[in-house]
């Protein structure tokens, strides 16, 4: 797909740019509330800076596309509104039970919804996607969750495999939000497929973020 975005003609007044910045707007404020409860599973002072860090990042995030949905006449409350039930349910899907797997959200789930918002960006002209690129690149302090999860692991081999069952969770919820994002705006749906609407274009997406998932959990130790 990313061969094809340059020829694509998008504009950076296709009304899906504006849908984009406004579901990653709600996400991003989304995964800070999440992210600022879940550091109370911290069991220890380094592990709730990390997380603390993890959602300063998701607010710097939410301010930015706030300004830039802003610049295009869109009132930030009013833009994510349609958003708002599937990334709440999402979440409630997703709650962590203990600190191993808000580790394993926080660097699994995150990198998923990355992964998606990367895939519609391809199809975005310079400046929108410079944006999205600018939300996206900050993961420096999931990389926390890595180590976290590897020495847990380390140190009882038999969390792995209800690790492993919660990724996998993780991925099925995020692919149903995926589904859900794009029932919920035509127009964000055309910005990723309007040159690839075919079924074997369409499945191909969605196995890109299966793959990269799996890298995921072999970087995490599980699967």
């Amino acid at each position: 797909m990313s061969e094809q975005s340059q020829d694509r003609g998008t504009t950076a007044e296709h009304p899906g740019v504006a849908a984009l910045f406004a579901v990653l707007a709600y996400g991003e404020l989304a995964a800070f509330q999440r992210l600022s409860k879940e550091s109370e599973m911290a069991p220890d002072l380094r592990g709730r800076i990390a997380v603390a860090s993890m959602a300063a990042a998701q607010m710097r995030n939410f301010e930015l596309l706030d300004t830039e949905l802003d610049r295009r006449g869109q009132d930030v409350t009013v833009a994510t509104a349609p958003f708002v039930p599937v990334i709440t349910r999402y979440h409630e899907r997703t709650t962590p039970r203990n600190w191993n797997e808000a580790l394993v959200k926080a660097y699994i789930g995150d990198g998923l919804a990355a992964d998606f918002y990367s895939e519609v960006a391809r199809a975005l002209p310079g400046e929108p996607a410079s944006v999205v690129a600018a939300v996206l690149s900050d993961t420096r302090e999931s990389e926390f969750a890595v180590s976290r999860v590897r020495g847990a692991i380390s140190a009882n081999p038999a969390l792995r495999s209800p690790l492993t069952l919660w990724g996998r969770r993780l991925l099925s919820e995020a692919i149903t939000q995926a589904q859900e994002v794009l029932a919920t705006r035509d127009e964000l749906a055309a910005l990723l497929f309007e040159h690839s609407a075919d079924l074997p274009g369409v499945a191909q997406f969605f196995e890109s973020l299966q793959t990269r998932h799996a890298e995921r959990m072999a970087t995490l130790g599980l699967g």
